[in-house]
C-alpha cells in the first residue's frame, strides 16, 4: 500500500486555488476519511466514487483509506474532487501505474455507474489552473464548450471514469478538440418594431454609447420594457476579456444565457422587483454565488416596477454603481465579484399608474404618489445619468408604416463614438466615459470655459451635487463623441442636463 496524489481546484468567487488531494491506502479495518474542510457534497464523494470505481471494472479497496485536500485551512465545496480522489484511490492501491500528474488538473463529478458529469464553474477553475502553471486538464464532455475559451491548457475532454483511466493509462491520447467558433448570434429583438418613442431611444442610444445608468418612467403600456430588452441589441459584442469575465460568472451561477454569451451577446438579466438581496448583489453560505449584479456585467440589468422593491434592495446597488465589483464577507472569507453594468430602473409615476397620460384618472392621493417616488433614494438617483419619461405612443405613430431605424444602424453609431472614447483614454486604464475618474474630470477632461462656468454657477446655486456635477460632465463627453465634437461645449452640457433631470420635468 501507498501515497498517491492528484490536483483539483477550489473556487472562492473567481479566484481559484490549486488543491493537492493525497491519498494513504494503509493496512486496518476498512474506513474512509476525508480531511482538509470538505462541505457536504464533497463528504457524500465516498459513495459515489465507490460506486464509479466498481461499476468501472476497478476494485474498491477494503482498507484504511485517508483522503487530504490541502491546503487543509481553505474550505473546499462541490462535487468537482470527485475525479481526482477517484485517480488518488486506483493509483495507491496499484490498480494504475504510477504516474506523474503534478501538470494535469482533474475535473468532474462521477455518477453511480462511472460517468463524468458537468460542474458548475469549470471556466473559472481552468483559468485559475492556467494562471498557475498546470499544462492540462481532464474534463467533462459536457462541458467542453466553455472549456475551450481557454487557450493555454491542453483540454482533453472525457465522458466516464473508464475513459479518463484509459487515457492516463497510456491509450491514445485524444488530440486537441478543434475550437468551436461562436459568431455574434442575431437578437431575437430590434429597435425597429418600437413604434415612436424617438427621445427614449435617443437616450437609450447615448446610455449605450458611455455606459451610463439610465431611469424610465411613464404610465404601464407605453413601452418600457419593450425598449430596455433591446438596449443589449446595441451594445458591441463581448471582446475576448469581457468574453471570458462574463462566461466565468455565468458558469459559476449554472444560468442558461451561457450558450449566448459564448456568441458574445452582452447578457441582459432582469430580476423580479421581490427578489431577495442576496438574489441582487450575491450570497450564500459556504459557496458564495454572484448574484443579478454580477451576472448583469458587460451587460444590462434591468429592474422593472423599482419603487416597489423591498427597502434596501435598491440601495445596495450602489456599491456596484461607483467600484464596479461587489464584495461579499462572511466567516469563511471575503469574495469578490465583478459587477460593471448598465442599471435600468422603470417606474410608474404613482402606485396605480395613471399620474400622468391623456385620458387617465388617477386614483392615488399626493402624499401616496410622495411615497412610492420616495423609495427611489436621493443617493441612488444620483448616481443615474439619463432619465427618460416614456408616454404612450400618438395614433399616427403607431399606423404609421415609414421605415423604422433598426438596432444594427444604432450600433454602428454606439461602437463609432466608442472608438473615438477608446482612442482619447488609451492608455489610461478605462475606455467608457461614465469610467472616468473624477480627477481626470477635473485636469484633463473638461468641458469648455462657457460650459464649465455654466457648471460651476449649478453647484453654486446647490442645484446639482458634486456627484451631480461629474456625472454631466461625462454625459456631456458622450454626446459629443456621438456629434463628432471634439470637445464638449454648452450645447452638449445642456442636453447632458436635461436628460439628468427629465422625469422632473
Amino acid at each position: 500500500m501507498s501515497v498517491a496524489a492528484t490536483r483539483g481546484i477550489s473556487l472562492n468567487g473567481l479566484e481559484g486555488e490549486i488543491i493537492n488531494i493525497e491519498v494513504d491506502v494503509t493496512h486496518g479495518l476498512p474506513s474512509y476519511q476525508l480531511l482538509g474542510l470538505p462541505d457536504a457534497a464533497l463528504n457524500e464523494a465516498r459513495d459515489r466514487i465507490r460506486s464509479a470505481i466498481g461499476n468501472s471494472g476497478k476494485r474498491w479497496p477494503q482498507t484504511k483509506i485517508t483522503v487530504s485536500l490541502s491546503p487543509a485551512w481553505l474550505p473546499k465545496s462541490g462535487s468537482g474532487f470527485d475525479l481526482p480522489i477517484s485517480i488518488a484511490i486506483l493509483s495507491a492501491t496499484q490498480q494504475i501505474s504510477e504516474l506523474d500528474l503534478n501538470e494535469t488538473i482533474f475535473i468532474g463529478e462521477l455518477s453511480l455507474e462511472g460517468l463524468l458529469r458537468p460542474v458548475r464553474g469549470l471556466l473559472p477553475m481552468l483559468l485559475a489552473a492556467e494562471k498557475h502553471g498546470m499544462r492540462r486538464a481532464v474534463v467533462p464532455e459536457a462541458n467542453l464548450s466553455e472549456a475551450q475559451s481557454v487557450s493555454r491548457l491542453e483540454i482533453i475532454p472525457a465522458s466516464s471514469l473508464v475513459q479518463v483511466l484509459a487515457i492516463i493509462c497510456g491509450a491514445e491520447m485524444p488530440r486537441q478538440i478543434p475550437l468551436i467558433t461562436y459568431e455574434n448570434e442575431s437578437p431575437n429583438f430590434d429597435f425597429a418594431e418600437v413604434a415612436g418613442q424617438e427621445d427614449a431611444k435617443r437616450g437609450l442610444e447615448i446610455a449605450a454609447t458611455g455606459g451610463h445608468h439610465i431611469l424610465m418612467m411613464g404610465p404601464p403600456g407605453t413601452g418600457k420594457t419593450m425598449l430596455a430588452e433591446r438596449l443589449p441589441t446595441i451594445l458591441p459584442p463581448l471582446n475576448d476579456d469581457q468574453l471570458r469575465d462574463v462566461a466565468a460568472i455565468h458558469s459559476i451561477a449554472g444560468t442558461t444565457q451561457l450558450a449566448s454569451i459564448l456568441r458574445r451577446t452582452p447578457p441582459f438579466v432582469a430580476p423580479h422587483h421581490t427578489t431577495t438581496s442576496a438574489g441582487m448583489v450575491g450570497g450564500g453560505t459556504k459557496m458564495i454565488r454572484p448574484g443579478a449584479c454580477s451576472l448583469s456585467h458587460h451587460g444590462v440589468l434591468f429592474i422593472d416596477e423599482a419603487p416597489e422593491c423591498a427597502h434596501g434592495i435598491l440601495d445596495a446597488l450602489r456599491q456596484p454603481l461607483e467600484s464596479g465589483s461587489i464584495e461579499i464577507t462572511r466567516a469563511v472569507g471575503t469574495t469578490r465579484f465583478p459587477a460593471r453594468f448598465i442599471l435600468v430602473l422603470a417606474a410608474n409615476p404613482c402606485p396605480c399608474g395613471r399620474f400622468s397620460g391623456k385620458g387617465r384618472s388617477c386614483q392615488c392621493s399626493s402624499l401616496q404618489v410622495r411615497r412610492y417616488l420616495n423609495r427611489l433614494s436621493g443617493p441612488l438617483l444620483d448616481r443615474i445619468d439619463v432619465k427618460l419619461r416614456v408616454d404612450n405612443p400618438t395614433r399616427a405613430e403607431l399606423a404609421s408604416n415609414d421605415p423604422r431605424e433598426s438596432s444594427e444602424e444604432m450600433r454602428r453609431r454606439v461602437e463609432s463614438a466608442r472608438a473615438i472614447a477608446r482612442e482619447r483614454f488609451a492608455g489610461l486604464g478605462f475606455e467608457l466615459n461614465s469610467a472616468i475618474p473624477s480627477e481626470f474630470l477635473r485636469r484633463k477632461f473638461r468641458a469648455d470655459s462657457k460650459a464649465m462656468s455654466m457648471l460651476h454657477i449649478l453647484i453654486e446655486r446647490e442645484e446639482i451635487t458634486a456627484r451631480g456635477f461629474h456625472k454631466i460632465l461625462r454625459l456631456a463627453w458622450t454626446i459629443a463623441d456621438l456629434r463628432g465634437v471634439s470637445i464638449p461645449g454648452v450645447d452638449e452640457v445642456e442636453a447632458a442636463l436635461a436628460l439628468r433631470t427629465e422625469t422632473s420635468q
